[in-house]
């Protein structure tokens, strides 16, 4: 496989959102089993209005927005139209695996906080924790079922709450939307026509990049990014990130390069990912299926496990150095952290992301579209993806 392939050029995206077929509210087997109204903790309950879509009161003015001239990899132009009081989202109210999935039409599209701005969703990313938290893996810190799922979003904003002062009806930004992962993480997430976000949890969408390409990003580039500024690095320190092919681990590799001034960086991957780790600026690129790691004579001061191997990542670092370790038992010194998603973080690597630098991966099989959600997340969890499986387009 080419390794530039698999960085994503998704200039034939569509260039107008299209809209699937409604789902009659009167055979949805989720609408039979499950209240159309949503709860989140401590707010009130959001009552769909029953008048016909012409009736309905609406503040948000039609919006069209076209990509900047400067960014030909942003050439799409999307429709928004006036919000509804009702959206098609993706919504689960049991745990269990990918057959728990529903399509539903009518679901009540979230109210915006003073805080808050509304989104047109127009892409959508997956990661393993959409996974566990569908799986029920946090059950007790999760939010009230039903659930629409999904964390890193990227789209138009629609509506601004009264304190919001960044971003303004027609704004394209993007970011997760959900500060904690695993602590109260939201009942509607991303994986629908509309959510509603925190402004400081946000930022604006690197010009150059399109929306499937920008929604790849949130949750994977913040948690390299913590990662690396828990382990103190700094220039001319040494890195070997395990799963460099993934979607954490292939910015992991980047941020450490580009950003963090790394001296050496090592990452292992599969033989048809070596020429992609070479690609991203690994120096060396080991191939796990060939060769172990930690039986190297070199050793790194960090090494950043993306993969779940803490016991055999602790025998690759010097002394004193640390080991991240996202996934799997911990073995000290390595450590464990849950990402806290920041705008902030978004907003200053922008800059390497518009200059090239720092570059999306989007697994090649995607983008998937919205009606595919289940297909996607199967292939997400064969652990088989190359960066991330991303959700495009969104109706």
């Amino acid at each position: 496989m080419q390794n530039m392939s698999l960085i994503a050029s998704l200039s034939s995206t569509t260039s107008q959102l299209t809209s699937l077929p409604s789902l009659p509210s009167s055979t949805s087997p989720l609408s039979r089993k499950f209240p159309l109204t949503f709860r989140e903790k401590n707010r009130t309950p959001i009552t769909p209005h029953k008048l016909p879509f012409s009736a309905r009161p609406t503040t948000t003015r039609v919006v069209l927005v076209k990509s900047q001239a400067t960014a030909p990899a942003s050439s799409e132009a999307v429709a928004v139209t006036p919000v509804s009081s009702e959206m098609k989202a993706w919504v689960y109210g049991e745990y269990g695996g990918v057959d728990v999935l529903k399509l539903d039409s009518n679901v009540t599209v979230p109210d915006v906080k003073e805080d808050q701005v509304l989104i047109k969703v127009v892409a959508a990313a997956l990661n393993p924790v959409d996974a566990k938290r569908r799986q029920g893996k946090f059950k007790a810190t999760d939010s009230p079922l039903p659930t629409v799922p999904g964390y890193d979003v990227a789209g138009v904003v629609v509506k601004v709450g009264s304190q919001v002062k960044d971003f303004k009806v027609g704004d394209e930004v993007y970011g997760d939307v959900n500060e904690k992962a695993l602590e109260g993480p939201k009942q509607f997430g991303s994986l629908a026509e509309y959510t509603a976000v925190e402004e400081k949890l946000l930022a604006s969408k690197p010009k150059n990049l399109d929306f499937a390409q920008a929604a790849a990003l949130p949750l994977a580039i913040e948690t390299a990014y913590e990662g690396l500024e828990r382990t103190g690095f700094s220039p001319g320190k040494s890195i070997l990130v395990l799963n460099g092919s993934g979607g954490v681990g292939s910015l992991v590799i980047q941020l450490a390069k580009q950003v963090f001034g790394a001296s050496r960086v090592a990452a292992t991957s599969s033989t048809r990912n070596l020429d992609l780790l070479k690609s991203l600026g690994a120096d060396l690129a080991i191939d796990y299926t060939k060769e172990n790691f930690e039986d190297l004579p070199e050793k790194f001061d960090v090494v950043y496990d993306a993969i779940g191997q803490c016991d055999r990542a602790v025998k690759a670092v010097k002394e004193g150095g640390s080991v991240v370790a996202l996934t799997g038992a911990v073995t000290p010194p390595g450590f464990r952290f849950v990402v806290t998603s920041n705008g902030a973080v978004l907003r200053k690597l922008n800059p390497y992301l518009e200059s090239g630098k720092v570059k999306p991966i989007v697994d090649p099989k995607g983008p998937f579209s919205f009606d595919k959600l289940a297909e996607a997340f199967s292939y997400l969890e064969t652990n088989r993806a190359t960066g991330k499986v991303v959700i495009h387009p969104i109706p």
